[in-house]
């Protein structure tokens, strides 16, 4: 029997099959190219060589599984709703046939409302989808990555700013990707829950972006301000970044159902969603050699 991850080359499918083969499980691996998780291979993932929106792919995958982490890709085409939907469809299907007990969905803050929130709005018909047809399903709906400050590290480097559409009052869940292949690997390995659940990822502490701003100032060792934009402004800053217009496009909606509060975590902070790293340590050992970086080039 062995755990199934469908994103394993990822910067949170990568660390958690590495935690599940250090804890001595079996895992099988799905990847397009397989010189990319050789090293995978070689610490003992199963292969199954082709793409998720393939059937006999996934068919063969699921074979003798007990447990399926699902993350949907981030959106790479305009129909990605429509496709990421149809993909989880089709796995769910699968699930059900090969009597798969277990799925652990990625999701995100705000999934819970659905359509109008951009990329977010493709979570909800994904769990949907697996809960429709597997007895046990939790959905990790993660807070505000702490690497999508990485976006914003030319800004850093050069005018010490970040920015967003929310209001300096604003709090947001922050949290460290290595954190969420952790509660991941966590949630695969339990076996005590049951059912359908929705399991918040929240980091240690809600932030405004001001605050965020003071803690990466000391991290970084320079002054970091917060800048507020619109949301018109955050599509043009979008699209000269070089995004296709229907990628500006959902981001944008995206940011939109920020300020409107549609991202607003469901679940409430608990001991359970609460993950360790600190935007503290996050800045200082992640974003601050890389802006270095840049300073110095």
């Amino acid at each position: 029997m062995s755990i199934v991850i469908n994103t394993p080359n990822g910067n949170i499918g990568r660390p958690l099959v590495q935690k599940l083969l250090h804890s001595g499980r079996k895992v099988t691996i799905i990847s397009r190219n397989p010189e990319k998780v050789s090293d995978l291979v070689k610490q003992g993932a199963k292969l199954v060589q082709g793409s998720i929106e393939d059937k006999a792919t996934m068919d063969a995958a699921l074979q003798g599984a007990e447990a399926l982490f699902w993350l949907s890709p981030p959106p790479a085409r305009p129909d990605f709703l429509d496709w990421s939907a149809k993909v989880a469809q089709q796995t769910a299907a699968l699930v059900k046939a090969h009597g798969v007990q277990r799925v652990v969905v990625l999701s995100s803050v705000g999934a819970q409302n659905g359509p109008g929130s951009g990329p977010v709005s493709a979570l909800k018909p994904v769990e949907e989808a697996f809960k429709a047809v597997s007895p046990n399903v939790t959905a990790l709906r993660a807070g505000f990555f702490m690497e999508n400050f990485l976006r914003d590290v030319q800004a850093l480097a050069k005018a010490g700013h970040i920015y967003n559409v929310a209001g300096p009052e604003k709090k947001f869940q922050m949290v460290a990707v290595a954190d969420i292949a952790t509660k991941a690997a966590e949630v695969l390995t339990d076996a005590s829950w049951t059912g359908h659940r929705n399991l918040g990822v929240h980091g240690p502490q809600d932030l405004t972006y001001p605050e965020a701003a003071a803690i990466l100032t000391q991290a970084l060792g320079r002054p970091v301000k917060y800048m507020q934009v619109g949301v018109e402004d955050m599509r043009g800053s979008l699209k000269g970044m070089g995004l296709p217009a229907w990628m500006a496009d959902a981001f944008t909606e995206m940011y939109g159902a920020i300020k409107d509060g549609r991202m607003d975590a469901a679940e409430p902070r608990s001991k359970e969603t609460t993950t360790p790293t600190t935007l503290a340590e996050f800045a200082a050992t992640v974003l601050k050699p890389v802006v270095d970086q840049i300073r110095a080039s």
